[in-house]
């Protein structure tokens, strides 16, 4: 009965507070990050206090804190203990001790209040307390689900009531799923990147308390909650980070005594929901404390300008995050007074104009408008300026009226910049949709006006700005208005461009991601309706399949081009869902399904289609364990009339921790080409593809003709599916400067010489996450990488005759009598830091566990170079430079990090993974099924350190690297506890022992003069000779020492007995196997068998004749590579080029140009008739050690015209045919693998035939003969036609037209 009882006074009363009592609780928070094995470092923060509770009145009450502290950790979890933060503690002490106001009714907080003087931060700590307190009991249920207000917002909420009669209480649990609230609190900051299904962050919280019955109801004894957020840029199997918060609060006494209000006004300071304070501006890898920010940035801005002047300093990516942190706290009035200080001084200026548009602020936005249009921006800096500070600034409503500035008179004159801030407005508008689901259509309607009244006036370009504003903006909204453009949907959309109705087909691709079934239909209708232009309607293909159709869609698509008679279409179609049956990536599943379905519906006929028609391709790959990918998709939109594609599209998509993003696509059209292709004779249907190819190469010969406004192509680029850029190509932008302007152009700047010094510092990545914990600290998730680049750079030319006064009136005559001699020294330099950040982020404390990754790479050189056109002589030399110790160092490690802006200099930061951790931290259980426990505690911590140095010889350079690596796999064998530790890698370049090099050159010397630049002279050794008989004999016998070492081997391998495999290949191909293959002769075909010992006599027939072309003529041109020694010893090679013009042969010969050393390379080749080539190539000792023998040749195989490649060899270097036996055992599957039919047949040993026939233009047989088997596959499809007769020659000539237009050209520029 007295359980019964108990039960009904849960059902009816909730926690109440007596009028004149204060209830006292003990209350403790610990937030701590890290990973949750014992042994490695953690991060966090935890507060202590005690918590009086006193009614005003029924609904009114009274929050105090007596006695609060404040610690602070970072150590090795658990050993380690808090450390209290007292300093910290003490600044806070006054505001913690403020008393606040809350409502509070059937157990429900209401609003909260509190005086001026409570911080932010402060009142989230009171909000962590209140939290508790909230409880939705319902009458008639013990186990319901609902929404509830937290401090993270409102979100599903699961409670249990049970009761324990023996200690009569009532036990009331709670659980919150943090990932499916209906209002969550969080705030986004940097790029936007859409969720995929796998999620990367899982959030829950847990709430228990035990309740007594009271009389005035029911009373808290203890409550306790338990709150987890994990994370893990791999798959969540493999290891994750986790953020944990835990509270407690157990009630300890009642007292008389009253909690009196302060004598303020309390102000209302909302409701139990987080409010976000300062640690939006706050960066979490550094904590500032600001007391003068101008001050402060001038003094970051200086230390960045001095500092980085020849060459990158080591902090300078943090220092120019550091600024930009700064500038963000910093007022405009202080921001403009800090402008007119430096913007007459360059390198001020450079360091302002790239720090500026990453602060991200409106501030940075309206400071942009009012100073460029006060003429203090140039064109190019306002346009830089603005694209990044867009792509940065936290899209609200005041930020978007500031991207309105497009319709300003300035603005609006200059063509460039105006289309830059359209598309700009644009995509502020689609970020703050992001950000406010339910933005207002009104936004656009300044764009909607713009592109009704550009369709009244018929005005192209300003109808295709507007449409893709609209296509950036993707608010479902604009679909009306961007269907009134849709052709066949609206009949005024037919008098258009076919270039706006694509525009307008293509701005529905970001509506259809967010609203998929809206678009759907209309992207279908327009794909399946025949009267459209192709190329609309394969657009309208490519916006359907980025809906993420369902299966019955595109199945229905697969049915309906079953009838098509477009072949561009159906082709496009089909390769767009074949390739989508091969995605892996996870949030494309579905997509991949469907498509495996539909792929069967069609006809497999069009999988053979050629190149020349339009196409779709995507490739992916996808790391599940690592949920990491790359994506590539690729849209070729071919026309039938021409030879050129009409559009070609390239995207590309990244996959990281469970996110995805388009990263970058370009997209190209050549429609004003087209058009003057359609007009030309070119577009004649009735003629054939060659013909037309000869057509359109005259046609685009005279584009010169074409109207100056009309465009020849156009292209854009889009970054994060926003379009940030387009460009219409016409005659102005072709015929721009002529390469020799640009000569004389330059070289007048080096004969004034060029000193410059440059850095550009650069914001790459800043990602952030910020959210509410239950005790009301933030945690924060965030990625930042910022790089800095220096580089110093001294030309000086001195040209000889000295340049005229009046330089264009230099003619090409007098510039090849011109000898320029040139020095130049650069030192480039990069650092580049990055930081993965996971922890408690606000102004007054900074807890956290951190990867940090640095690269820092110095890279000097200083060369000299000489050109003399008139005797052809041009030579570069590399001079010694000055090298730092290290020319490339790389660093990545995990830290736990505590700071707080009391004690900024008394940080303390814990290797995550310490040196000497303790092997066994896990029990055997923690392992998985998979592994032993015994082999698992084997594992050591003990660090890896190991250096390779190689030297260079002849140039005395030695080069070395140094690798260390610590990591926590000794704890779980997963890639996440390899990745985290410390990690590093260094390179350094020094002088090797030995004798110094003074430098290292390379010279060209072309024309007569090239003997006499050989620094030894080059001969080849005779056979017929005496001295050549005796140096063959001693090279015999070292040959055959050799042979003696691998002779057991090669007598096993050679008596393995040979199988040869039958095949059930049809007669027709095995005929086509044995036919002979046949020689052109004369334009004709000989009907005896081709002997290919009669090319190889003929070719040594002319061999004979001068086995050494150097002892008949002289080399066309030599190079020679050197290095200069200071003991100045001969080091390097040297080349000659022989032409013999009466038997077309070349003959090349490299050697050492080191003393005693006869080790040559020769390449001999001789073209023996049209249809024959023979090439040589011989090296070792006096070029006869190893030789090779190839011979190409066309003929017939059968009746169709064919080519033949044959490669002999006399003797290879055994480490070659070592592996070439290796490859040959993987040669079988990799045959089968491509479709290849292998017979295993008695080739000859030394000899590799490839034969290959062109059965059709559009198909390919291939034969290829290698020791122990053959390999052959019949009617290989051709992405294109080969103009190739069956008598061998091509069946497209160049008109002479054209070649005389090309040579015009040429001779004009």
């Amino acid at each position: 009965m007295r359980a019964v009882v108990l039960a009904l006074t849960v059902a009816l009363v909730v926690p109440e507070f007596a009028l004149d009592k204060t209830y006292v609780y003990k209350y403790e928070a610990l937030l701590l990050g890290g990973l949750p094995h014992e042994g490695l470092a953690r991060a966090g923060i935890k507060v202590s206090s005690k918590v009086l509770l006193s009614a005003m009145t029924e609904h009114t009450f009274l929050m105090k804190l007596m006695d609060p502290l404040l610690h602070e950790y970072a150590g090795i979890w658990p050993k380690d203990p808090f450390v209290p933060a007292t300093k910290l503690t003490s600044a806070l002490a006054a505001q913690l001790q403020i008393p606040i106001k809350f409502e509070y009714a059937n157990g429900v907080v209401g609003k909260v209040f509190a005086p001026a003087g409570v911080s932010p931060t402060v009142m989230n700590l009171h909000r962590g307390i209140l939290n508790i307190l909230q409880l939705n009991l319902k009458k008639t249920q013990n186990i319901y689900e609902l929404q509830e207000a937290g401090v993270q917002g409102v979100c599903r909420t699961h409670y249990v009531i049970n009761e324990d009669p023996k200690a009569n209480h009532i036990i009331v649990t709670k659980s919150k799923d943090l990932s499916h609230c209906q209002e969550k609190i969080i705030k986004d900051i940097g790029l936007v990147m859409k969720k995929t299904r796998v999620k990367s962050l899982i959030e829950t919280a847990t709430y228990n308390y035990i309740m007594k019955p009271a009389a005035a109801g029911v009373l808290i004894a203890e409550a306790t909650v338990e709150e987890v957020h994990q994370f893990s840029p791999l798959n969540e199997i493999h290891g994750a980070a986790m953020m944990e918060a835990k509270q407690t609060l157990a009630f300890v006494e009642i007292e008389k005594t009253p909690v009196v209000p302060i004598k303020a006004d309390y102000l209302a300071r909302g409701s139990l929901q987080y409010e976000f304070a300062t640690e939006i501006l706050q960066t979490p890898i550094q904590l500032m404390k600001l007391s003068d920010a101008p001050a402060q940035i001038i003094e970051v801005l200086k230390h960045l300008v001095a500092n980085n002047v020849a060459m990158v300093h080591d902090d300078a990516p943090l220092k120019f995050v550091q600024l930009i942190q700064l500038l963000r706290v910093a007022t405009l009035e202080n921001i403009e007074a800090i402008w007119a200080q430096f913007k007459d001084k360059p390198v001020y200026r450079r360091w302002l104009l790239d720090a500026l548009p990453a602060v991200g602020t409106p501030v940075i936005v309206k400071l942009l408008k009012e100073k460029f249009l006060a003429g203090e921006f140039t064109i190019p800096e306002f346009i830089q300026a603005l694209v990044v500070a867009l792509q940065m600034v936290t899209a609200d409503l005041e930020t978007i009226q500031l991207t309105s500035l497009a319709l300003h008179e300035k603005i609006a004159t200059i063509p460039a910049l105006r289309e830059v801030v359209m598309l700009g407005y644009g995509s502020m508008i689609a970020k703050h949709c992001v950000a406010v689901p339910t933005c207002p259509a009104e936004l656009l309607g300044p764009i909607h006006e713009i592109a009704a009244e550009a369709i009244s006036k018929n005005d192209i370009p300003e109808i295709t700005l507007a449409l893709k504003v609209l296509g950036n903006a993707g608010h479902p909204a604009s679909l009306k208005p961007i269907m009134k453009l849709l052709p066949g949907l609206r009949t005024a959309a037919t008098s258009l461009p076919l270039r706006i109705q694509v525009d307008a087909i293509l701005a529905l691709r970001n509506i259809a991601k967010k609203e998929p079934k809206l678009v759907q239909p209309v992207a279908l209708q327009l794909v399946l309706d025949r009267a459209l232009h192709p190329e609309v309607r394969m657009v309208a293909c490519i916006v359907l399949f980025e809906t993420k159709p369902s299966v019955a869609l595109i199945s229905s698509l697969a049915g309906a081009l079953k009838l098509e008679t477009n072949m561009h279409v159906a082709s496009f179609a089909y390769s767009h869902i074949k390739s989508l049956t091969r995605i892996t990536a996870p949030d494309m599943a579905a997509v991949a399904g469907a498509a495996n379905v539909a792929i069967k519906l069609m006809s497999r006929k069009l999988d053979r289609l050629s190149f020349r028609f339009s196409r779709a391709l995507q490739l992916d790959f996808y790391y599940t364990p690592l949920m990491v990918g790359a994506a590539g998709s690729a849209y070729m939109i071919n026309d039938a009339a021409t030879i050129l594609p009409r559009a070609v599209v390239a995207k590309a998509r990244a996959y990281l921790a469970g996110a995805a993003a388009d990263v970058l696509e370009i997209g190209v059209r050549t429609e004003g080409l087209q058009e003057a292709l359609l007009q030309s004779p070119a577009a004649d249907e009735s003629v054939d593809r060659i013909t037309k190819i000869k057509r359109t190469l005259r046609a685009l010969a005279n584009w010169k003709a074409l109207p100056t406004n009309q465009p020849l192509a156009s292209a854009y680029i889009k970054l994060f599916g926003q379009e940030v850029a387009f460009v219409n190509v016409d005659k102005t932008i072709v015929t721009g400067p002529k390469p020799r302007e640009l000569l004389k152009a330059a070289l007048k700047a080096l004969q004034e010489g060029i000193a410059l010094q440059y850095a550009k510092p650069l914001l790459m990545a800043e990602v952030r996450r910020i959210l509410p914990t239950a005790i009301g600290v933030p945690m924060e998730l965030s990625l930042y990488t910022a790089a800095v680049a220096v580089a110093s750079v001294n030309v000086q030319a001195t040209i000889t005759p000295p340049l005229p006064e009046e330089i264009e009136t230099m003619t090409l005559e007098q510039l090849k009598k011109t000898d320029v001699q040139l020095q130049a020294e650069a030192r480039p330099s990069i650092a580049l830091q990055t930081f993965a950040v996971m922890g408690v982020n606000t102004a007054l404390i900074q807890a956290a566990v951190m990867a940090r990754g640095t690269i820092r790479t110095i890279t000097p050189g200083k060369v000299a170079a000489r050109a003399d056109i008139l005797k052809g002589n041009y030579k570069m030399e590399a001079l010694p430079v000055e090298v730092p110790e290290h020319i490339a160092d790389v660093s990545f490690e995990t830290l736990a990090v505590v700071r707080n802006i009391e004690e900024p200099t008394a940080e303390r930061i814990v290797p995550l993974v310490p040196e000497l951790a303790v092997q066994n931290a896990q029990t055997p259980a923690d392992y998985s099924s998979s592994e032993i426990p015994d082999q698992a505690a084997l594992r050591s911590a003990t660090p890896f350190h190991k250096t390779l140095c190689l030297a260079v010889p002849y140039i005395e350079i030695k080069g070395c690297i140094e690798v260390h690596s610590h990591n926590a796999a000794f704890i779980r064998d997963d890639p996440l506890f390899y990745i985290i530790g410390q990690h590093s890698a260094r390179a350094s370049v020094a002088r090797a022992e030995g004798p110094a090099v003074e430098r290292l050159e390379l010279e060209v010397q072309v024309g007569p003069r090239a003997a006499e630049r050989l620094l030894k002279q080059i001969s080849l050794i005779d056979e017929e000779t005496p001295e050549g008989k005796a140096f063959l004999l001693k090279l015999r016998e070292i040959l055959e020492t050799e042979d003696k070492n691998v002779r057991v081997s090669s007598e096993s391998s050679s008596s393995s007995s040979r199988i040869i495999s039958s095949s059930s290949s049809s007669s027709m191909s095995s005929s086509r196997m044995t036919e002979p293959f046949r020689k052109f002769h004369k334009d004709r075909v000989t009907t005896k068998n081709f002997s290919s010992g009669s090319t190889a006599s003929s070719f040594e027939k002319i061999q004979k004749q001068a086995m050494f072309l150097g002892n008949a003529v002289p080399p066309v041109f030599a190079v020679i590579a050197r290095a200069v020694r200071v003991d100045h010893k001969l080091l390097g090679y040297q080349l000659a080029a022989y032409f013999d013009k009466q038997n077309a042969r070349v003959q090349l010969v490299v050697s050492s140009i080191a003393e005693n050393d006869n080790l040559k390379i020769c390449a001999d080749g001789a073209v023996l008739s049209k249809h024959k080539v023979t090439a040589r190539v011989a090296w070792g000792p006096e070029c006869q050690q190893y030789a090779v023998i190839a011979k190409a040749e066309a003929g017939v195989l059968g009746e169709f015209p064919a080519a033949r490649l044959e490669v002999e060899w006399e003797r290879l270097p055994i480490i070659v045919t070592t592996y070439a036996k290796k490859l040959s055992k993987h040669i079988p599957m990799a045959a089968f693998k491509a479709g290849f039919r292998l017979e295993r047949v008695s080739n000859a040993d030394k000899e590799i035939e490839l034969t290959a026939a062109l059965p059709s233009q559009r198909s390919l047989n291939v034969i290829a003969r290698i020791p122990e088997m053959t390999l052959s596959r019949m009617d290989i499809p051709l992405p294109i036609a080969v103009p190739i007769n069956p008598d061998g020659t091509l069946s497209i000539q160049i008109d002479e037209d054209i070649l005389s237009w090309i040579q015009k050209h040429i001779k004009e520029e």
